[in-house]
Parts: C-alpha cells; structure tokens; sequence
C-alpha cells in the first residue's frame, strides 16, 4: 500500500502492497483492492468490491456495492459502476483449460463520465463512450458511442443522454440544449458531440458540415 494516509481504508477492507491510492478516497467494508492498482482521488468504494491486479481508476470514480472490476479494466475520471454490475476479462473461460495471466486478459476502456447501472454486464473488448449510459441489466458486446444510452441484451443505443444526465431531445437541425450543464449537443451521423468540444476541435471538415463554418 502506498504510504500516504490521506484516504480511507475501512478496517475490514484489505489493501494489497504495491497499490496507489489517491488522496480523498474511500474504501468500504469487506472490499479487496489488489497488488499493482492504481485508484485516483475522491473515489468511493462501497461494499465488497473486489479490484484486481493491475487496474487503472481514474479520479472521482464511484463503485457500488459487489462490483468486481478485474484486470485489463481501465476506468477514466468519473465513471459510475451501480450495484452488481459485471465486467468480464476472458470471452471463452473454461475451468479444464484454464487463461490465468495478463496475456489472456482481454481489454475494456470504460471512459469519462460514463454510467453504468445496477446487474449490467460489460464483455470484454468493448470500449464504453464519454458520458454514455448503460441501462440496468443491459449486456454490453460491442463498442459503445459518447453520450448513448444503452438498455436491453443484447444492448442497444435507444437515445442520447448530457454529460449531466438529462435525455437529450434534438430538433430537426440536429441540436439539443442541456439545461443542467448549459451544454449545447449536435447529433451528426448517428453520433454526438459537444457544441463545445467541436469549438476546440481542428477538424474543420467536420465543422463545415455541421454548418459552423
């Protein structure tokens, strides 16, 4: 464990040595954070979470309770994982022919800002989209654009929620204002983006065609 103390580890939790925690965070009852991860700061981590070797945790990440985030997971800053959710790291396991190590361990990128809800379960492989939402008990099998909302299983995109959780309704122009953030999104070719992030963005082509030129 790393030496700095300006975090929470609850008595009945147990840290592993060689783990980075950030300042600020908590770890709850009954949790397990394993050799070699890397938690940012003013993360919260409820009841009997288990995170694995090697993982990488953004900062003000929170993880509720029976989460277990294994190796080859990667979250960003400020990800939700609900209650119970699943993330796998092996497409095919078989307890006769057993893939123990990082070599078998297939990636998933969980990216800023991106929810997932309680029992969801995410395969391996995909990468989930800034700020995307991942309904409760959705099965998530493939790459995952920002900003979708994601129910059913298999999983699909039925809508498009803000980067402050609020459905987005577009116009005929393809625009939608999100009163919480005061963030205006475009929907272009089946995806979204910020009106903001366009603005920084040297993609001129693409701004030409969303008529900002």
């Amino acid at each position: 464990m790393s030496d700095n103390k300006n975090y929470y580890v609850n008595e009945h939790a147990v840290v592993d040595d060689g783990v980075e925690i950030g300042e600020g965070t908590k770890v709850w009852h009954f949790s397990h954070i394993q050799k070699g991860s890397k938690i940012g700061k003013s993360c919260v981590f409820g009841q009997n979470v288990n995170v694995g070797n090697n993982v990488t945790i953004g900062d003000y990440c929170k993880v509720q309770n029976n989460v277990s985030i294994y190796e080859g997971v990667t979250l960003e800053d400020y990800v939700f994982c609900g209650p119970s959710m699943v993330f796998t790291n092996i497409l095919n396991p078989k307890c006769k022919y057993p893939q123990v190590g990082a070599q078998f361990y297939i990636k998933t990128l969980v990216k800023e800002g991106a929810s997932i809800g309680a029992n969801a379960t995410i395969v391996c492989g995909t990468t989930l989209g800034k700020h995307c939402m991942i309904g409760a008990g959705a099965v998530v099998t493939k790459d995952i654009p920002d900003y979708a909302l994601v129910v059913g299983n298999p999983g699909k995109v039925i809508g498009w929620y803000s980067e402050a959780g609020k459905r987005l309704r577009f116009d005929e122009m393809g625009k939608a204002f999100c009163e919480k953030s005061g963030k205006n999104y475009l929907l272009k070719d089946g995806l979204v983006i910020s009106e903001e992030w366009l603005m920084k963005s040297d993609d001129y082509t693409f701004k030409y065609s969303c008529n900002l030129l």
